[in-house]
């Protein structure tokens, strides 16, 4: 399956707005093969749809307002690199930090995260790659006020 440009961009959108909301599993499935589905992100953390899942529970459960954006998208063959943009306020503590549980700060935080994206012969995404500032997320987070 061969996908428009604009088709590209609303399947990355509507992942952004899935996993922000919180949606069950069998809603990805036609943007995402949750059974093949892995996601390798920054210091070797890796990952399967379940777990990705589990981590945004924990980014809905620290974040008041969590909202996702996707900024610049490139796409070339099977693969796709957009830009995202996180915000939300520190409102609860987030247990999924890099270096473990944090106290909220009560600040409204934002963080930038680069994502690339392998597709498979139906469009969905099939593997995931992100990295991230991880300093300055921590930083943020107050992580350096302990």
């Amino acid at each position: 399956m061969t996908l428009t440009r604009d088709e590209r961009v609303a399947r990355a959108v509507r992942i952004g707005e899935l996993a922000v909301s919180g949606a069950a599993a069998e809603a990805f499935a036609d943007v995402v093969d949750i059974e093949k589905f892995r996601f390798h992100g920054p210091d070797g953390a890796e990952s399967d749809h379940a777990g990705l899942v589990a981590y945004f529970a924990t980014l809905r459960a620290a974040f008041d307002d969590l909202t996702l954006t996707r900024g610049i998208m490139l796409a070339d063959g099977d693969y796709m690199a957009y830009q995202t943009r996180f915000e939300g306020t520190f409102a609860r503590e987030f247990t999924a930090s890099p270096v473990g549980p944090l106290p909220p700060n009560g600040r409204h935080l934002g963080w930038d995260v680069i994502n690339i994206v392998r597709l498979d012969d139906q469009g969905r995404v099939v593997e995931e790659w992100v990295q991230y500032d991880n300093r300055s997320f921590l930083r943020a987070l107050g992580a350096g006020e302990r």
